[in-house]
């Protein structure tokens, strides 16, 4: 089946997934997560509702309980399984995907993300079957909880004063939008702070550059310190700086390290993923942190975490994760750290450009996509051309390719969500960066015939 991915179950709606396919997948999840109880979030797209139904529908027949937590982030429910010990929980949400969209976010105990390998082969395999479904004699029960509650207010444990900020937030018209003026109060600057599944102002993922038009407007129009911006689930937050500049989210990673190990004295690991700037290592040195480097994705980051029992971690696509978190991804609780952050440093009369400047002296291509079938060959054509030209310092092949030199790096790998090649490239002179986009899109041209 289509929706069923590396980390999750997503599609669009009626087209690579539909109520029958939902209830199959309740059905049959209990027996795969050993659960007599799941605990069911949702977002606020249109389908969401009909999806839960079918998804309550199933589990209940299958003889296990459901018990309904409403509305909500994405995180939160990460949060309460691990909190409240279910043992396993489904978030209803496509996260920044299209408004027809949706699908499914699994986790286990303690929060432990369900990914294709772990979990979802088997359920897809059970799904696809034609095994016939028969009620158990004892069905199940559907109750409702509120957690909201002890989520804003474990929230505002994190919180400092941030008054001498001036803060834009953008809600995306997401599940952000239920939580953020709750925790942060009314004195930041709001748009899209309404939950709307039919996304009016702009789609729900922060990180394409159209969708941070409003938040950019907003903060250079408001003189904000800082501006927030929320994807549709609110488990992905990205930054605009003083200047109305997008702050690469990998950045956010190095400049975490001051609340973890400067402010708190933590020690330990921080976790980054594949396409990370080289930056964050570099800046976290002073620290004494040490930085791990790991595949995409939240099946593969939490995991790895709780593995390392790392700090925390984060990726470029803007999940950070928190050993605190249950080693959970959240936007709100990284916005949180880097308001109180920014707050300290304003202070002190240092702005958030000046301080993204001193993290990175690179120059960053920014993710660049190629749409092709031939992957696999494009991928091992430009890895092959650049380690025979000169061989690499490191390199990494767990996720894609990444080879590193004395002043430049690149990253090449597959979606696992995407029909895409996902390129990515640094270096500490814009020329020399100029030069290998040039010449990785020519070989990768090669293959797109």
């Amino acid at each position: 089946m289509k929706a069923f991915k590396a980390y999750d179950i997503r599609g669009k709606w009626n087209v690579d997934f539909n109520v029958e396919a939902v209830y199959r997948i309740g059905f049959f999840l209990p027996k795969i997560l050993n659960a007599d109880t799941v605990l069911i979030g949702r977002d606020v797209r249109l389908s969401s509702d009909e999806i839960f139904e079918a998804l309550s529908k199933g589990i209940v027949d299958s003889g296990a309980h459901v018990v309904d937590a409403g509305l909500t982030t994405t995180p939160m429910i990460y949060w309460s399984t691990a909190r409240f010990g279910y043992q396993a929980s489904v978030m209803i949400t496509a996260s920044h995907n299209p408004k027809d969209h949706n699908g499914l976010k699994v986790s286990g105990p303690n929060a432990l993300p369900i990914g294709y390998e772990n979990g979802l082969n088997a359920l897809e395999k059970l799904v696809e079957s034609d095994r016939v479904i028969t009620p158990a004699a004892k069905r199940g029960t559907i109750s409702q909880i509120d957690l909201s509650t002890d989520y804003v207010a474990f929230m505002k444990t994190y919180l400092k004063d941030i008054s001498n900020l001036r803060i834009g937030v953008d809600s995306s018209n997401g599940m952000a939008s239920l939580f953020i003026k709750k925790i942060l109060g009314d004195t930041p600057f709001y748009i899209n702070n309404t939950p709307d599944g039919s996304f009016p102002n702009h789609e729900p993922n922060p990180l394409e550059p159209e969708n941070q038009e409003q938040i950019k407007k907003l903060v250079c129009e408001k003189s904000c310190d800082v501006g927030v911006i929320f994807d549709g689930d609110a488990d992905r937050v990205m930054f605009i700086d003083e200047k109305g500049n997008f702050v690469a989210p990998d950045l956010i990673i190095a400049f975490l390290g001051h609340y973890f190990f400067e402010q708190k004295h933590e020690k330990g690991i921080v976790l980054r993923d594949i396409r990370s700037s080289r930056a964050v290592p570099e800046y976290l040195a002073q620290f004494g942190a040490k930085v791990e480097t790991w595949r995409v994705g939240r099946a593969y980051a939490a995991n790895k975490l709780r593995e390392l029992d790392g700090v925390y971690g984060g990726e470029v696509a803007g999940h950070y994760y928190f050993r605190e978190f249950y080693y959970s991804d959240s936007g709100i609780l990284a916005a949180i750290i880097v308001l109180d952050l920014l707050s300290a440093f304003k202070a002190k009369n240092i702005s958030f450009s000046e301080i993204i400047k001193k993290i990175s002296p690179y120059y960053n291509s920014g993710e660049i996509n190629f749409k092709l079938e031939r992957k696999q060959e494009a991928m091992d054509a430009v890895r092959d051309y650049f380690s025979n030209e000169k061989e690499p310092l490191t390199y990494y092949d767990f996720d894609g390719y990444r080879l590193d030199y004395d002043d430049w790096w690149f990253s090449i790998r597959q979606s696992n969500t995407e029909p895409y090649l996902r390129f990515i490239a640094e270096a500490k002179n814009k020329k020399k960066l100029q030069q290998v986009i040039a010449k990785v899109t020519e070989i990768i041209h090669q293959f797109s015939e």
